[in-house]
């Protein structure tokens, strides 16, 4: 499967698809650019203080019919307005993205951020986008966190299988992310998992009664002392 095939490879090698994150370019200011066959068909162009969507309908513009393209992204692209949620619409309107995948921080060099890997695909069977969040799937290398080949291994089977999975991941509808203004955050689609510990309310206003009987009984017990002493 080429698809898999990919996102392994990705994981494994340095292949390209890591632009450099939020950079500036000429955007609007240069009215050739909205009428480049790349990035016309949105009918917007990513903001002049932040490319990375212009990087996403590059490549998405170089993708044969069958193709697909994994691209490491900057976390705000998924959920800013403006143009870059023009562009996301066009993107989930047209079925062009077929997975996000949150990872872990302090993954890559030189940042500390949280990325995103979106895989764009040029002919999908159905109009779902997988969202997988693997925060949590890393292991600490002194102030790095790294992918294993367990991680790795589970992010793709996941990824071949699409299923839903709790706190992990989920196949979400186009009409979902419609309603959901086209945000593209992992967490908006996947519950994180609550791992606070649960309290017994019952319970703990019981031992709350009960240490303020104690309190009170020793608060007696003080108060007979200091009398005794005063009549003394």
């Amino acid at each position: 499967m080429i698809e898999t095939d990919l996102l392994q490879s990705y994981f494994t090698s340095s292949l390209p698809g890591n632009p450099p994150y939020s950079i500036k370019w000429e955007g609007d200011d240069n009215p050739v650019l909205i009428n480049d066959p790349r990035f016309s068909s949105a009918g917007v162009l990513a903001p002049k203080s932040k490319a990375d969507l212009a990087f996403i309908m590059h490549s998405l513009a170089w993708l044969a019919t069958s193709g697909s393209a994994a691209i490491v992204c900057f976390p705000g692209i998924m959920y800013r307005g403006g143009a870059e949620k023009k562009i996301r619409q066009y993107l989930i309107d047209n079925n062009f993205i077929d997975c996000i995948i949150q990872l872990p921080s302090n993954l890559f060099f030189g940042t500390s951020i949280a990325t995103c890997i979106m895989i764009l695909k040029r002919s999908k069977s159905d109009n779902r986008t997988l969202f997988i969040d693997a925060s949590g799937e890393c292991v600490k290398v002194t102030n790095n966190n790294k992918l294993t080949e367990e991680n790795i291994a589970k992010i793709v089977a996941e990824f071949v299988s699409r299923a839903d999975v709790n706190y992990f991941a989920r196949c979400v509808p186009y009409d979902e992310i419609a309603g959901n203004d086209y945000n593209l955050s992992v967490s908006t689609y996947v519950e994180a998992e609550d791992t606070r510990e649960a309290i017994d309310i019952v319970k703990l206003n019981a031992e709350i009664r009960e240490i303020v009987a104690r309190e009170q009984v020793l608060r007696d017990e003080i108060d007979k002392i200091i009398a005794e002493i005063e009549v003394g």
